[in-house]
């Protein structure tokens, strides 16, 4: 009785409290009916998530890395199963985990063997400059101007974005170009992503050589731009008795499926643009 008085006394006259009764019911009312609507509304407009996302996403590795180029390991699963990525831009998964993903997906999942990372270049210091660059040190910075200071567009810069990406210390410039040790690789796929020139390349844990060089330049080109390009010239492509080398826009490209390590496109190599994965161990 006496907070009806103070209010009574608070707003000068007398409450009358049908007045008052019926706006609250119209408030509660309009607040009722608005509820209403926003639950028919989210019912109507919801978008549902395919189970098979969260399902695909426990079987990644779950390091959130970004290497793959999608917002974290859900953003991935998503994509995974919208069919817009590929397994292959994950590093770090398992191979138990991708045969489970391919099981829930319904694909046939291959190339389930671990990689490690190479860098398709071995020019270097072999690689002539096209002028002299001055500022900030990474290679993402020298590819702002005129597509960085080597003379072959495809060649290694050796300024270390490569290294600054890599979490697991496992990559070194020396010799003008970038090197990955095989031994500290866990392929998480960090250095592909910062390589302004995509010269890092995954290839199976198992294989013992590979291509280090990636200009699609005729061979002439390439002898005027670096002493250890390759120059197409196909030798490595008619040693191989297994068939497992091929010329592909110039580039030599390996079937590590059927490579058997016989080392003879190594040997013959006359640029020495084969090398052994094992040499990258400084």
């Amino acid at each position: 009785m006496i907070m009806l008085n103070n209010l009574m006394f608070f707003v000068g006259k007398p409450i009358n409290w049908t007045t008052f009764g019926i706006a609250v019911a119209i408030i509660c009312g309009v607040a009722l009916l608005m509820g209403v609507c926003i639950m028919l509304i989210s019912k109507l407009c919801a978008v549902e998530e395919d189970p098979r996302i969260a399902e695909v996403e426990g079987c990644l590795a779950g390091a959130n890395c970004g290497a793959c180029g999608f917002p974290g390991c859900s953003g991935f699963a998503k994509a995974l199963v919208d069919g817009t990525a590929s397994l292959d831009a994950c590093g770090l998964t398992s191979a138990q985990g991708k045969i489970e993903i391919g099981n829930i997906l319904g694909i046939a999942v291959g190339g389930t063997e671990p990689t490690i990372c190479v860098v398709a270049c071995n020019g270097g210091n072999n690689c002539a400059d096209k002028y002299a660059y001055q500022g900030y040190g990474d290679c993402a910075s020298q590819e702002l101007l005129a597509g960085g200071r080597k003379v072959c567009q495809a060649g290694c810069m050796g300024s270390g974005s490569c290294v600054d990406a890599c979490p697991y210390l496992a990559i070194e410039c020396y010799e003008g170009y970038a090197h990955v040790d095989p031994e500290r690789c866990r392929s998480c796929g960090l250095c592909i992503s910062a390589c302004p020139k995509k010269l890092i390349k995954r290839v199976p844990v198992s294989a013992k050589v590979y291509v280090a060089c990636s200009t699609e330049c005729r061979g002439k080109d390439v002898m005027s731009a670096c002493k250890t390009g390759c120059i197409a010239c196909g030798k490595c492509q008619r040693l191989c008795p297994n068939d497992a080398i091929h010329l592909v826009n110039n580039v030599p490209i390996i079937d590590y499926s059927k490579c058997t390590s016989c080392m003879k496109c190594l040997e013959g190599c006359p640029r020495h643009c084969i090398k052994l994965v094992a040499d990258n161990i400084s």
